[in-house]
Formats: structure tokens, C-alpha cells, sequence
């Protein structure tokens, strides 16, 4: 029986992708894992496997195609000797290529797709809901109950939720009121102009930061923080690291803050954490998102168990992340989790900013420049390289003492670095 293979959704904010590349052709023979095209999403390049074994008879969406919805079939397998249909078989067919694992979405929404075949859930049922589903319909006015999940064993996941405010039975009063929003502003009369078209990566922030900002009540806690201790010791590690060969490494600051972070996190674990509904998340491990800028927006890799690693393999494994990154090279699992963000600007001699929260993580630290300046010291003036640093958190979670004490913690790290080595 012929079988569909659809463009997979390979991340949480892919609602549609470009075929980059065919490793197959038609007659080509098949085995499951056999790695059979190339898709480009909106935040990578990615390699689809598939899971059913056969003959690729018939490509139905050539390479460079772009714009294609997920679960668009894109070629059809047969098996061994049968014959090729000339159109796609009806879109119940199992899809051919396996996608990778889901992981939780952190910093973009979940794309729209087809609700499972489920029931909704039977009254007094138990319902099982991801979190952001649960703070989604709560805030939309929304029953769980009511709906079918299309997650893993029919949990309930954002694109439920989202899929059910489209329909007019299903969306009652809101619980929290919500303004339309505004249209774009028009150019100015006689302006000269050249449009260009948003990339679906421009897309997906552009929506989630709105999210963010207009759902969760952030607020900002600044501090000052000297620097001469750690640069004075990165100068140190750096002219002990070879120069050359496979091993050779240079420590960055930005190494040494996202250490410093992962540290006070341990140290201030309440900041570790996301807000539910129904609960606080607290989390085991501390991984370290760090903000990426590439040419069509931002990415977050992610640092994970940052504060169980040393300098110089934080170092590597950095280098390595945002490498790929700026290539598109990134695997979902290496930007889509996280459970605190750093977005360092200190490099474009930024004096202070504040960053916009990652959800669901609860706090983001925004490190701008340091520079050189007058600080009083018992009775004395002196001359100390000092960086200004702001921490954006979700007040639902974190107040504001815990804010202060989580920056008093990171101060006191960055200040006395010793204890990012031993």
C-alpha cells in the first residue's frame, strides 16, 4: 500500500519549511533510518530519516521548494514491485519520515497542527495537559475537557489550545481582556521604501515576544559589578592554554559570565524555575540559553548543565554552538529547552538594557560593557573596569528580594572568581 511521506514539523515553531535537498531518487530503495532529504526550517538545516522501508517511487515537491505546511505530502513509498500512484494517497496515511523527539518549546510558539483522533476527555476525567496549555486556556476561558489532545498519548499541547480558540464555539468570553491588535502602520505619504518580506524566524519572534511581554508581568533589578578580578584571572588561564592544535582554546568573558550564572544558580536555586498554573517548576539542572545573533534574528543554544563544566569545555562547546548556529547546523534539542538566558550586548559597547523574558523560563541577564570608571573605595577614588548588568524576571515566581539576592550572589562571583575553577 502506498504511503504518504509528509513534510515533517522537525521543531515547535515549524508551521512550514523549504525542501533544500533529495538524498534519494526515484527507484531508490529505502531502509528505515536511511536518511532521505534535507529540510530547512525556520531555525536550521536538518536531516529527515525514515521510518518505513521501500521504494521512493514518485517526488511530488522538487528541491528549493519553499513554503511547504507541515503535513504537505512530498513524495510517495511503495513497496517493492508495486505500482506508483500518480497522486498522493488520503491524508490519514502514516507519514514515512520520523521527526525528531519533541522537546519542550522554550523560546517560540508551537506550530498549528491537525488535532489527534482522540475524544475530547469524559467529564471528571483526568486531563492531561502540557503547562503552557493549561496557563493558555485558563487565561482564554478555554475547559481542557473539552478538547482533543494531539501530544504524546493524547496530551493536550499549546496548538490544542490555540486551534480551539479559532472556533467560535469554542472560545467563550476571555478571563483575561485582550486587545485587538493594532494594524501596521502604513508608510509615511511619499516615502520611498523597499519591502521586505518577513523570514519565518522574524515571524516566530515577533509573536512570541508579544506573548511574552503582554502575558507575563516582568520587572528589572540593575547592579553594578567590578570586573578587574576575573579579567586579571582569564589573562592568567588564557596564557596557560595552548595556542595550537586540536586543543587549543581561548576563555571569552561571556564564558566566564555564563559559568558565574550557572553558579549564583545553584547558590540561589529559587530562580531556577518556571511558573504553571497549577505549580512551580523547579529545576535539577542548570542549562545556560545564550543569545545568538544571526542574520535572520536570534537563536538561543544552550550551555546545558553549565555549572557541573569547566571554563575551558564551556569555552569549546560554545564556539562549537554558536558556529553551527550562525550556519543554521543547530539540532533541535541544542536551542529548544533551557532553564536561564543571557544576552550579552557588552561587545557593541551597550551601557545597560533590558532583556525580554524566554518562556517559560523565569529569569533572563542582560550584560552590557565594561568600561572604566571612578569608584569609591573606603575614603579613596579609584579607576575599576565596571559592567552594568539587569536582571529581567517573572513576577509571578520571583520577587523582588529574591531578584536582588540572586544579583547580590552573581556580584559576589564575578568579583571573587576563584570559585569558577575550583
Amino acid at each position: 500500500m502506498p504511503i504518504n511521506i509528509l513534510m515533517p514539523a522537525l521543531s515547535p515553531t515549524m508551521k512550514e519549511g523549504t525542501l533544500a535537498r533529495w538524498l534519494k531518487a526515484e527507484g531508490d530503495a529505502i531502509a528505515a533510518g536511511d536518511v532521505i532529504a534535507e529540510i530547512e526550517t525556520d531555525k536550521a538545516t536538518m536531516e529527515v530519516e525514515a521510518v518505513d522501508e521501500g521504494v521512493l517511487g514518485r517526488i511530488l515537491i522538487g528541491e528549493g521548494t519553499d513554503g511547504i505546511a507541515v503535513n504537505t505530502p512530498i513524495a510517495i513509498l511503495v513497496a517493492e514491485g508495486e505500482s506508483v500512484p500518480d497522486a498522493p494517497a488520503a491524508p490519514a496515511t502514516a507519514p514515512a519520515m520520523a521527526a525528531p523527539a519533541p522537546v519542550p518549546a522554550q523560546a517560540v510558539p508551537t506550530p498549528q497542527a491537525p488535532a489527534a483522533s482522540a475524544a475530547p476527555m469524559a467529564k471528571g476525567a483526568r486531563v492531561f495537559a502540557s503547562p503552557l496549555a493549561r496557563r493558555i486556556a485558563a487565561q482564554t476561558g478555554i475547559d481542557l475537557a473539552t478538547l482533543r489532545g494531539s501530544g504524546p498519548n493524547g496530551r493536550i499541547v499549546r496548538r490544542d489550545v490555540e486551534q480551539a480558540r479559532q472556533t467560535p464555539a469554542a472560545t467563550p468570553a476571555a478571563t483575561v481582556a485582550q486587545a485587538a491588535p493594532a494594524a501596521a502602520p502604513a508608510a509615511p505619504a511619499g516615502a520611498a521604501y523597499d519591502s521586505v518580506p518577513h523570514s519565518g524566524m522574524r515571524k516566530v519572534i515577533a509573536r512570541r515576544l508579544t506573548e511574552a511581554k503582554s502575558t507575563i508581568p516582568h520587572f528589572y533589578v540593575e547592579m553594578d559589578v567590578e570586573l578587574d578580578a576575573l579579567l586579571a584571572l582569564r589573562s592568567q588561564l588564557n596564557a596557560a592554554a595552548p595556542d595550537e592544535g586540536p586543543g587549543a582554546y581561548k576563555i571569552s568573558v561571556n564564558d566566564m559570565l555564563v559559568k558565574a550564572a550557572a553558579v549564583t544558580l545553584r547558590r540561589v536555586p529559587q530562580v531556577n524555575v518556571s511558573y504553571t498554573d497549577d505549580a512551580v517548576l523547579a529545576y535539577h539542572d542548570v542549562d545556560i540559553s545564550v543569545a545568538v545573533s544571526i542574520p535572520d534574528g536570534l537563536i538561543t543554544p544552550i550551555v546545558r548543565a553549565a555549572d557541573t563544566k569547566g571554563l575551558r569545555q564551556i569555552s569549546l562547546e560554545t564556539r562549537d554552538l554558536v558556529a553551527r548556529a550562525r550556519t543554521g547546523k543547530l539540532k533541535p534539542e541544542e536551542f529548544q529547552g533551557g532553564t536561564f538566558s543571557i544576552s550579552n550586548m557588552g561587545m557593541y559597547g551597550v551601557k545597560a538594557f533590558s532583556a525580554i523574558l524566554n518562556p517559560p523560563q523565569a529569569a533572563i541577564l542582560a550584560i552590557a560593557a565594561g568600561e572604566r570608571r571612578a569608584v569609591v573605595k573606603g575614603s579613596e577614588i579609584v579607576i575599576a573596569t565596571v559592567m552594568t548588568v539587569t536582571l529581567s524576571v517573572d513576577h509571578r515566581v520571583v520577587d523582588g528580594a529574591l531578584a536582588a539576592q540572586w544579583l547580590s550572589a552573581f556580584r559576589t562571583v564575578v568579583e571573587n572568581p576563584m570559585s569558577l575553577v575550583v
